[in-house]
C-alpha cells in the first residue's frame, strides 16, 4: 500500500507548498483570514526577496547557533552540561505561477557537542510538495519527503541505554483532494509513514535492539464539512489507519480509526478555532494486547486580545505507539498555551507553557511531562536574525514499570542568514 501512495504522488506531481494559497480560495465560506496572528503577519521590510529562477523563486537560508544544555543525556542522577553548536543550511523553492503550485525543501542539521562526542549528530530532510488547482472549488495536493532523523534523549521511546542517541530515517507521503460545493466542502486523505530505525549499542558493547520499531504506518479518512455562515462551519471526520510492522515477532501489528465531530470558525475579530471531538479505537493482532479505545479530542483556539498580540491554546487525546515491552501503545493527553506579542515591528516576544501525560496500556507505567519556555526574535533587516530561546522540560516516569524521570533547561542564541 505504502508503494501506491508514493507512485501515485510521483506520478501526479501535485503538491501543495506552504504559503501558497489557490486562486480558487478568494470567494471560500471557509476561509478563516479576519485575524491575522503574529507570527502570520507579513513583515515586507523584513523578508527574504528570494533569488528568481524562471517561474521559480529560491529561498536560500542558513542558522547556526549554540545551546547550553544543563542534562543532555535527560538522566535523573549524574546529570551531565554541555555546549551544543548547530548549523542548519535550508534551500525552499516556490512556484511564481497564478494557478498550480510545486516546490521542493532541503535541510541539514549538524551537531557537534563541546565535551561529549558521542551525542553528534547530522540530520537531513528532502521533500517535494504542489497542488493541482483543477476547477473553481476543488484541487489536488500532495508532498512526498524522506527525513534522516535522530531521536532525541528527552524522547519517552528513547532507550536509556544506548551511548549514542538512536537514528531512524522517516519516509512520508501524503495526498489530499477537496472538493468545494458552495457551503459544503468534501476533504479526502491519503497518508503513508515508513520508519526504519538503526540498532544502538550499550555500554557494554552489546546491541540495543530497535529492528522491533521498524513499521509502516498508512492513514486513509475522509472529511465533511458545512458552512453555517461564513465565518462557522461544522464537520463530521473519520481517519482510519492501519499499522504494519517489519517483523512479525513484535506482535504490534493494529488496525484503528479516529471519528470526530466539531466545527471550526471565527468569531468576530476576537477569536478562531478549530474544536473537534470524538471515539478512537486501536485493535491489535497480538490478542494479549486486545485493544485500545475511549475519549478523543483535539483543540486549536487563538485569541486576539489586540492587533500586537495573539494567545494560542491547543489540546489533544490520541493513541501512540509505545517501545516498552509488553505494552502495545498509550494515550496521549496534551494541553499548551503560547502567546506571541509584537513588542516592535521587528522585535517579536513569546512565551509557552505544556503539560501532557502519558498513560500505558496493559503495564503499570504512566508519564508526565511539564514544559515551558520563552523566546526573543529581533529581525535586524531582511538577511539578519537574532534569536534568544529558553527551554524547560520535565518528565516524571511512576509505575512498577516506569521510564526515566529528568528535568532538562535549555538556553540557545542563533544567527540566522537568508537571501
Amino acid at each position: 500500500m505504502k508503494y501506491l501512495v508514493s507512485a501515485a504522488i510521483a506520478a501526479l506531481l501535485v503538491v501543495s507548498t506552504p504559503h501558497v494559497a489557490s486562486a480558487q480560495d478568494t470567494a471560500s465560506n471557509f476561509k478563516r483570514d479576519r485575524n491575522v496572528s503574529v507570527r502570520e503577519r507579513p513583515r515586507p521590510d523584513y523578508e527574504a526577496i528570494g533569488v528568481k529562477a524562471g517561474g521559480f523563486t529560491l529561498y536560500p537560508r542558513v542558522t547556526a547557533s549554540v545551546e547550553g544544555n544543563d542534562n543532555i543525556y535527560a538522566t535523573k542522577a549524574d546529570e551531565k552540561a554541555d555546549a551544543i553548536w548547530r548549523v542548519k543550511p535550508e534551500l525552499a523553492v516556490r512556484s511564481n505561477w497564478s494557478r498550480h503550485a510545486l516546490g521542493a525543501f532541503a535541510s541539514a542539521s549538524v551537531n557537534r557537542y563541546a565535551d561529549f562526542a558521542s551525542e553528534d549528530t547530522e540530520e537531513y530532510t528532502l521533500a517535494v510538495n504542489g497542488r493541482l488547482d483543477i476547477v473553481h472549488g476543488s484541487n489536488i495536493s500532495g508532498s512526498v519527503q524522506y527525513q534522516a532523523l535522530t531521536e532525541p534523549r528527552t524522547s519517552p521511546q528513547s532507550p536509556a541505554s544506548a551511548v549514542k542517541p538512536i537514528e531512524y530515517s522517516l519516509l512520508t507521503s501524503k495526498l489530499t483532494g477537496v472538493k468545494e460545493f458552495n457551503r459544503l466542502r468534501l476533504t479526502g486523505r491519503l497518508s503513508d509513514l515508513d520508519y526504519n530505525y538503526d540498532d544502538g549499542v550499550d555500554r557494554l558493547g552489546g546491541t540495543v535492539e530497535q529492528d522491533t520499531r521498524d513499521r509502516n504506518e498508512f492513514y486513509y479518512g475522509g472529511k465533511v464539512e458545512y458552512a453555517m455562515s461564513p465565518d462557522t462551519a461544522l464537520f463530521l471526520s473519520v481517519l482510519g489507519n492501519t499499522k504494519s510492522y517489519d517483523l512479525a515477532t513484535a506482535g504490534r501489528d493494529s488496525d484503528g480509526y479516529v471519528a470526530t465531530v466539531g466545527a471550526n470558525f471565527e468569531l468576530s475579530e476576537v477569536v478562531r478555532g478549530d474544536v473537534a471531538v470524538g471515539y478512537m479505537k486501536q485493535s491489535y493482532d497480538n490478542a494479549l494486547y486486545g485493544e485500545i479505545d475511549g475519549f478523543s479530542g483535539e483543540a486549536k483556539v487563538e485569541w486576539f486580545p489586540t492587533a500586537l498580540t495573539t494567545v494560542t491554546t491547543t489540546a489533544g487525546r490520541t493513541i501512540e505507539e509505545a517501545v516498552t515491552t509488553g505494552s502495545p501503545g498509550y494515550i496521549s493527553n496534551n494541553i499548551g498555551l503560547n502567546i506571541d506579542h509584537e513588542l516592535l515591528r521587528n522585535v517579536l516576544l513569546s512565551a509557552n507553557a505544556s503539560y501532557g501525560k502519558d498513560n500505558y496500556e496493559k503495564i503499570d507505567r504512566s508519564d508526565k511531562r511539564t514544559g515551558a519556555g520563552a523566546s526573543v526574535a529581533y529581525l535586524l533587516n531582511r538577511r539578519v536574525g537574532v534569536f534568544l530561546t529558553y527551554t524547560y522540560l520535565k518528565q516524571n516516569s511512576s509505575g512498577v514499570n516506569h521510564g526515566t524521570s529528568f528535568a532538562d533547561n535549555k538556553l540557545a542564541a542563533s544567527v540566522a542568514l537568508q537571501f
